[in-house]
């Protein structure tokens, strides 16, 4: 697939949790639980690791796990049991590991990947917690037309050193602009939000230019989708430190 199909992935999901955010928790939960489905499908295939359907499993699961956790679990501990789900995840790839025994091909990539792959996708609750804090679901609009500026900017066929910057500065100045909009959050926390944002989904476009080979769509669902997931974190935790 063409490397344009990763930013429609990614805006796709950034749109259904948007949409997800403003229905109801369950529809989140739902859309949550597809990209960690979606991240654990795709991040083997990206990566070109051998065991791809047991390493889906176990990159997946965590998400999964660390979403419903986020949804039902009382205030304010949203992602209480998140480090949990990563831990187990990590051990799981390790112990399958362990299992394939010495000399397999590729398995200290595939090992420090795939935990890659569990943090990506357990990081995805943090849209969930997002729109629970304070029951303020502006957060997760500002966060998500950032990220779109920024995987909007990536799509550009021009050089790294220019897409870069202008993908973190169009999303620093998209966040502001979001909240001045959308919401009554400041200037400063969105701004933030903005460039962390940016900063994020522009690493992960250097990351599918240095693959330098064609995706399948399974790849480019994974990377397409990775990026997004990690965002929420980060969204929230800038949300809990400079608004509330």
């Amino acid at each position: 697939m063409r490397n344009w199909s990763i930013g429609v992935i990614g805006l796709a999901g950034l749109a259904a949790i948007v949409g997800a955010s403003y229905t109801s928790p369950e529809a989140l939960l739902a859309v949550a639980v597809l990209i960690a489905a979606g991240v654990g499908i795709g991040w083997p295939h990206f990566l070109g690791i051998p065991a791809k359907k047991t390493l889906a499993v176990l990159i997946g699961l965590p998400g999964i796990g660390a979403a419903v956790a986020a949804t039902y679990v009382p205030a304010p501990g949203f992602l209480d049991w998140t480090p949990s789900f990563m831990a187990a995840g990590v051990m799981a790839i390790f112990v399958m590991q362990l299992i394939r025994g010495t000399g397999q091909a590729q398995r200290l990539e595939s090992t420090l990947g795939s935990s890659a792959g569990v943090m990506l996708s357990s990081l995805g609750a943090g849209w969930i917690a997002c729109s629970r804090f304070n029951g303020v679901r502006e957060m997760v609009l500002v966060a998500a037309i950032s990220a779109a500026v920024a995987l909007l900017a990536g799509l550009i066929r021009w050089p790294d050193r220019v897409v870069a910057p202008l993908g973190v500065v169009a999303a620093g100045l998209a966040g502001p602009l979001a909240g001045l909009v959308f919401s009554d959050i400041a200037v400063l926390p969105a701004a933030i939000v903005g460039v962390v944002v940016g900063a994020v989904l522009v690493s992960f476009r250097r990351l599918v230019i240095l693959r330098g080979e064609s995706l399948s769509f399974a790849a480019a669902l994974g990377i397409g989708l990775g990026p997004v997931s990690a965002v929420g974190s980060l969204a929230y935790f800038i949300d809990k430190l400079l608004i509330f």
